[in-house]
């Protein structure tokens, strides 16, 4: 199989001509139009299209939109490894639905003991044929590693003995992924550490200003900003807005974030007469403007639904998205990065799409990131938008979840696009690799791009 070439179960992908990060020269060389007698030998038979496509999914590398990723240099906020990937939040909900383990138990045990439970649990007990746990297993074969061993000694040894730095790269290589844009929370204290001390975004890791914290946690976290010297106060009153101002300007400057963002529960309006749609109108909608980069807004989350089980609480709601035409509608000058949580909300953001320009749909995210969902998503954006979206991103919080998501991607993708160049096809017009090149740069790549100002 094409998708092999990226991530293969026995080894190191080599590395590829070209890969050299966001804007690459040999990608956009590759869009050139050909000539009459060119295209004449490059027409593709139907039956050919689909392992062209396969191979041109699996040797582009993708920009990866959204992640809670972090480069080594901060340290441990990065997340990789096994007993990280057996505690992620996903897996952690399966356990309390396939084991007598309460909530409270678990959170009493150490992070080792948490991943022999749900290893126990989910992986030696039953079948681990969710989405989320053949993920690990996925992750567990790309590295030859053991997958129906009754425990993770060999596993576990095989993490220890990685260097961070190099071990990132190649696991960014492995899944075919050039760079991965962070989420960075700017009054994260140890997070904010690292900032002050002088990191910064890299090629392969890219930075996003983060406000969940600044816009609907401002109650609790307004105090922060004010002992950083921002004259704010709780209702967000007299110099608040501008002072919010400073402070993100402040944070742009040390930061270089390709975009704000927010993740918002189903019950979001705009305009909103409270102080989150004060400080959204006044301080980050013009800061946004100011220094030329989107807000991305992630919109459909249900908080702490059931608390007992933390990150795994939350849930998922209907949103009116006539919040996403009035944002839209009202700052034509902002462009906007829009990803919805609920399956009933994507077809009329494909609609909004359609009308305003200035909106970008993006990914599959959290409960939608599977494949059965991801192929009807996707299909209605082609149908409805062509290629003027972007696919799908990564939400990966464990370094390694990179390898399945992207290869689930690539294999979904093949399928989809496939059946699309078939029925143009069908429809009278040639198909070519360098069209399809083409396509999937701008779909993983381009749109990104030129959407963040990077290309």
């Amino acid at each position: 199989m094409a998708t092999r070439l990226l991530f293969r179960a026995r080894g190191w992908v080599p590395a590829r001509a070209g890969c050299k990060g966001p804007g690459t020269e040999a990608q956009e060389r590759m869009e050139t139009t050909p000539t009459r007698q060119q295209r004449g030998k490059d027409l593709l038979a139907a039956d050919q299209i689909h392992s062209i496509v396969e191979e041109v999914l699996a040797t582009t590398p993708f920009i990866d939109v959204h992640t809670h990723l972090f480069a080594p240099a901060f340290g441990s906020l990065g997340l990789w490894g096994i007993d990280e990937l057996l505690t992620y939040h996903y897996l952690e909900a399966e356990l309390f639905r396939s084991s007598t383990i309460s909530p409270e138990r678990y959170w009493e045990l150490s992070k080792r003991e948490q991943a022999d439970a749900i290893w126990r649990a989910l992986f030696v007990e039953n079948s681990p044929i969710s989405e989320a746990t053949r993920g690990v297993i996925a992750v567990l074969d790309a590295f030859d590693l053991p997958t129906d061993s009754p425990d993770l000694a060999e596993a576990r040894s095989f993490f220890r003995a990685q260097r961070i730095e190099p071990y990132t790269l190649k696991v960014l290589q492995m899944a075919g992924v050039s760079s991965v844009v962070m989420t960075n929370d700017p009054l994260h204290p140890e997070e904010q550490q690292v900032w002050m001390n002088g990191s910064h975004s890299t090629a392969e890791f890219l930075a996003v200003l983060r406000l969940d914290r600044i816009l609907w946690g401002w109650a609790e976290h307004w105090q922060c900003l004010l002992q950083q010297g921002y004259s704010v106060d709780a209702q967000a009153t007299g110099r608040s807005a501008a002072e919010v101002r400073r402070f993100l300007a402040d944070w742009y400057e040390r930061m270089h974030p390709v975009y704000m963002a927010v993740s918002l529960t189903d019950a979001f309006q705009f305009p909103e007469d409270s102080v989150q749609g004060k400080l959204l109108r006044e301080a980050v909608l013009p800061s946004c403007r100011e220094f030329d980069v989107p807000l991305s807004l992630m919109i459909g989350v249900r908080r702490q639904v059931n608390p007992r089980i933390r990150l795994a609480g939350d849930a998922v709601g209907k949103a009116d998205l006539r919040a996403v035409e009035n944002i839209c509608h009202a700052y034509p000058e902002n462009r906007f990065l829009v990803s919805v949580l609920s399956r009933e909300n994507q077809h009329e953001l494909c609609v909004y799409a359609r009308k305003f320009s200035n909106l970008m749909p993006f990914g599959c995210w959290w409960f939608l990131n599977n494949p059965s969902i991801v192929e009807e998503i996707t299909r209605e954006r082609i149908e409805m938008l062509g290629t003027s979206f972007i696919p799908q991103h990564s939400d990966a919080r464990v370094l390694e979840q990179v390898l399945y998501k992207w290869r689930n991607t690539r294999a979904t993708m093949a399928g989809i696009l496939s059946n699309s160049y078939k029925l143009l096809a069908r429809d009278g017009r040639s198909v070519t690799r360098q069209t399809i090149q083409r396509d999937v740069n701008r779909l993983f790549r381009g749109n990104f791009e030129k959407w963040t100002n990077l290309s």
